[in-house]
């Protein structure tokens, strides 16, 4: 599907972009168009790809105009800009706001006006059942996708929707390496907290199974594993060769939850099981709505969240097996890695 065509991604000089760019490039795909505000980043992925496919847009979704020039010969988008940070969204709420939300208005958008074939929309578990302004954001974010999907024409509009990347920016993973590091103790907020865990290979497949089989106002998830912060912990200092290395238990910070859902029990209820996959097609209901708040439905009520809690958890071993495939890891002598492959 990608042959010869044109690829935006937004906010594409994050850990995202640089992914799919490491599987992009050698394939048939014409172009892809990194697009961000970060001249910085812009220009270490120059020198570090140094491809004539990539090309490179400064700007600001914030800013419909440079979008809408960004956006013009293009055929799909991979949405991933966004402010990410809870404790930042939490201060500066307006922020997320003007980022996550307008921006991805002026996107979609710039899509439809352009005639992009596909966008995929990336979000998060946090966004289900949000109790903070970053959280709150994404779902609005959803709510937009789904809104613009209803009236984009030939532009098919798709979100995907998936936990915590390891290692990405603002992981707790690459904390956990720093301090071990400089001998400082690990900082837990609750031991007892889970959270669902995909790697960065995981969250591109999760956007090329929505791209390849979405429909306009379709939510993709993929089912995941998930661990208690306790577990990752053990798996984290075994694997560095400090098993006994200090914890320091700080308590839950303003905005975390005990756990993340990436499905509430209303979308479960609709939602279609594609086996590693599950896919929330959208609600079309108008406003003209009586038929479907005058019956209600009474699997809703004996549903629960797909969440971090009720599904499959992560051993120790099984963490430090996803561990050791992250760059912050590849130092990690042989011995380690072969008593965790045995």
């Amino acid at each position: 599907m990608f042959d010869n065509k044109v690829l935006l991604i937004t906010g594409g000089t994050g850990s995202f972009g640089n992914a799919v760019l490491q599987r992009f490039l050698d394939s048939s795909i014409l172009e892809v168009r990194i697009f961000s505000r970060d001249e910085k980043k812009q220009d270490d992925m120059r020198k570090k790809f140094s491809n004539d496919k990539v090309k490179f847009y400064l700007g600001d979704v914030r800013d419909f105009e440079s979008v809408r020039s960004a956006m013009r010969g293009v055929d799909y988008v991979f949405h991933a800009a966004a402010l990410k940070q809870v404790p930042s969204c939490e201060f500066y709420p307006m922020q997320a706001v003007k980022t996550n939300i307008v921006g991805t208005e002026n996107v979609l958008e710039a899509a439809i006006e352009c005639g992009v074939e596909r966008v995929i929309c990336l979000s998060t578990d946090k966004a289900v059942c949000p109790i903070n302004a970053m959280g709150i954001s994404k779902a609005m974010m959803e709510k937009i996708a789904v809104a613009k999907s209803r009236e984009s024409g030939k532009t098919c509009i798709c979100v995907t929707r998936y936990g915590n990347v390891m290692a990405s920016r603002g992981s707790v993973i690459p904390l956990f390496v720093n301090q071990i590091n400089r001998g400082a103790p690990l900082t837990v907020t609750d031991p007892d907290m889970t959270r669902f865990m995909m790697t960065l290979d995981d969250a591109i497949d999760l956007v090329l199974y929505a791209f390849q089989n979405g429909k306009s106002g379709d939510i993709f998830v993929q089912k995941a594993r998930a661990v208690t912060i306790a577990i990752l912990v053990k798996a984290v200092t075994r694997l560095m060769g400090v098993p006994d290395h200090p914890v320091n238990v700080i308590g839950t910070r303003h905005g975390e939850k005990l756990y993340e859902s990436l499905l509430s029990r209303e979308e479960l209820v609709a939602a279609q099981d594609f086996g590693d996959y599950y896919r929330v097609p959208s609600d079309f209901r108008d406003l003209n709505y009586d038929r479907y708040v005058e019956n209600g439905e009474k699997k809703i009520s004996l549903a629960a969240d797909y969440n971090s809690h009720n599904s499959e958890q992560l051993s120790v071993i099984d963490m430090q097996n996803l561990l050791i495939k992250l760059d912050d890891f590849q130092e990690v002598n042989e011995d380690a890695k072969q008593k965790v492959a045995q």
